[in-house]
């Protein structure tokens, strides 16, 4: 079986050729599809991503990327035509979230800007429109497929419709969930990180440099090291107290402290403009001991204590007694980010947190993992019991054990076939035109119409 996934090439691709390579290239106009063109260094730029990406090439590879291509150009074109609108903020926060992946996987922004050989700035601005194109193509698509749904025939008659030596063989699956303790931070503690701030902040007021302040003093990793100072950023991106100051804040104006989950900040703004602002800001978190720690140790070593007699339903415990928002409100249980379903291949887990493979292999259905020390994602120390709910070992698909699997596939089926007779009815009455040098292509949808 395989799962079929029709969505925009370049989401994939994720643009990052096209800001360096479109000089490397002898410029052409390759189509125009509607009032939009494809240029030759645009077909090239992603079809050396998806080498680089180790997909699997052949003599069609560039003719299937130049069809998606032609495809998200379609879409734009139906998006500008029924006026759909991305916001700024959608734009910046798309670039954000995509830089910041990059940025990762360089280690600095130093190293992405040497290699790259162009500013943050720079890169965004290469990069704007063609995120802002895609954004309007993607939402184009969501309103042509949008309803679609399987009933359970429907999804089982796709499975039967499978040929033998298609359907995939599933490797090992876990459900796995967690019950969360972080250390009690104590009202001294909170209150000695108050003094901190506010001192901070008296500092700001009288004329002290708030740049360097935050350099010298700010516990926030992600900007303290820039001078607290936090660029193009969307409403929605931070948690919501830290929002509500940021937009209520006049250019150049000081914050009151205010608290977070993270601890107590202040901030400045620099600038807003609608819905995105840039800022600085300083933040101090309430310090916790050893002592802090153990104690969050020794409570969940009662809960364990009981989870093992079974004098406790794990459920029940996740939901009354987890520090961990995001697993209280699922019964303890994590959820896949890229299924959205409890379910995890081990090679999945060991992304997510490379500690837990060792463990859980070794672990029988239904057993616990005694309280085990953990960094959380905020960085910061916490204990945690683990929960093996079901295994599921390697197998051929089948609906009794895949059908959430099935039905996703059934769905993209049926959401194929749409595109597939949209794209049709469109081409009769939308203008395209193909550079003679790729007629020859064998397109999956008939362009020369």
């Amino acid at each position: 079986m395989k799962i079929i996934k029709y969505h925009l090439f370049v989401c994939f691709l994720l643009f990052i050729g096209n800001a360096f390579s479109q000089d490397k290239v002898v410029e052409q106009i390759i189509a125009v599809v509607g009032t939009n063109i494809v240029l030759q260094s645009q077909l090239e730029s992603q079809y050396q991503q998806y080498v680089n990406a180790q997909q699997p090439v052949n003599a069609d590879t560039k003719c299937k990327i130049f069809d998606q291509i032609l495809y998200e150009k379609l879409l734009l074109a139906q998006a500008q035509k029924d006026s759909i609108e991305i916001t700024d903020a959608q734009v910046e926060s798309e670039l954000e979230k995509r830089l910041r992946y990059y940025i990762t996987q360089f280690g600095s922004e130093e190293k992405f800007e040497k290699f790259y050989g162009k500013s943050i700035s720079e890169f965004k601005a290469d990069l704007k429109d063609d995120i802002k194109n895609l954004l309007l193509s993607q939402k184009m698509q969501s309103k042509i497929t949008e309803g679609i749904s399987v009933s359970p025939a429907e999804v089982k008659s796709y499975f039967e419709s499978l040929p033998t030596d298609s359907v995939s063989f599933i490797n090992e699956e876990v459900e796995i969930g967690e019950i969360v303790k972080k250390p009690f931070v104590s009202d001294a503690a909170k209150r000695d990180a108050r003094s901190r701030i506010e001192s901070l902040r008296d500092r700001v007021m009288k004329g002290e440099d708030f740049g360097t302040l935050a350099i010298l003093y700010s516990e926030d990793p992600g900007s303290s090291k820039d001078g607290g100072v936090y660029k193009n950023i969307p409403r929605g991106q931070f948690v919501p107290e830290f929002d509500a100051v940021a937009f209520k804040l006049k250019e150049k104006e000081v914050s009151e402290v205010f608290e977070t989950t993270y601890g107590y900040h202040f901030m400045q703004l620099i600038q807003r403009r609608g819905d995105v602002v840039d800022l600085r800001h300083i933040l101090v978190t309430p310090k916790t001991t050893y002592v802090d720690l153990q104690k969050a140790r020794v409570l969940l070593d009662s809960i364990y204590n009981l989870l093992s007699k079974d004098s406790l339903k794990f459920s029940d415990a996740a939901g009354k007694y987890s520090d961990d928002d995001e697993t209280k409100g699922t019964s303890g249980l994590m959820i896949n980010p890229e299924t959205g379903t409890p379910k995890f291949a081990m090679d999945e887990i060991s992304q997510i947190d490379p500690t837990l493979v060792f463990s859980i292999d070794k672990m029988k259905v239904g057993e616990y993992l005694p309280p085990s020390l953990f960094t959380t994602r905020d960085g910061k120390q916490a204990y945690r019991v683990i929960y093996l709910k079901s295994r599921t070992e390697p197998h051929k698909a089948n609906l009794k054990e895949d059908y959430q699997r099935l039905q996703a596939a059934a769905i993209a089926e049926k959401q194929k076939g749409i595109i597939n007779k949209w794209i049709k009815k469109k081409t009769t009455t939308v203008y395209v035109k193909i550079s003679d040098e790729y007629k020859n292509c064998k397109f999956e949808h008939n362009w020369a119409n």
